[in-house]
C-alpha cells in the first residue's frame, strides 16, 4: 500500500492551498489518516487527523479552524484544505494511516504505520 502526498506549492501569507493524500495498492477506508508537517530544523509535528468515517476529527492548536481534513473513501483519497495561511506552516506535508482499523484520531505519530512521501508547502510574507 502507498500514500502519495500533493497539491503542495507557493502561496502568500493569507491564502489558500488544498493539499490531496492518494492511496494505491489497498485502502484505509476503515482507518484513521492523518497529516503530519515537518519545518527545517524541527521535528515532525501533528496537524490534523480524521476517522474512517469522516464524523470525528482532530487538530493542533496551531492550525484549528484555519485547516480542515476530509476525507473520500470511495476515491481513497484524503485532503487537507489549509486557509490563512501563515510564514509559519511551511514545512513538507507528511500523510499518514493507522494500520488498525475502527479507532479514533489521534497525534500520537507511533500510531500510523504507513506514511507518504510528503509535499512541500511554501508561504511568503
Amino acid at each position: 500500500v502507498q500514500l502519495q502526498a500533493s497539491g503542495g506549492g507557493l502561496a502568500q501569507a493569507g491564502g489558500s492551498l488544498r493539499i490531496s493524500c492518494a492511496v494505491s495498492g489497498g485502502t484505509f477506508g476503515t482507518n484513521v489518516m492523518g497529516w503530519f508537517r515537518q519545518a527545517p530544523g524541527k521535528e515532525r509535528e501533528f496537524v490534523a487527523a480524521i476517522s474512517w468515517s469522516g464524523r470525528s476529527t482532530a487538530y493542533a492548536d496551531a492550525v484549528k479552524g484555519r485547516f480542515f481534513i476530509s476525507r473520500d473513501n470511495a476515491k481513497n483519497t484524503m485532503f487537507l484544505q489549509m486557509n490563512v495561511l501563515k510564514p509559519e506552516d511551511t514545512a513538507i506535508y507528511y500523510c499518514a494511516a493507522d494500520h488498525y482499523p475502527g479507532r479514533e484520531p489521534t497525534k500520537d505519530s507511533n500510531r500510523y504505520n504507513y506514511w507518504g512521501q510528503g509535499t512541500q508547502v511554501t508561504v511568503s510574507s
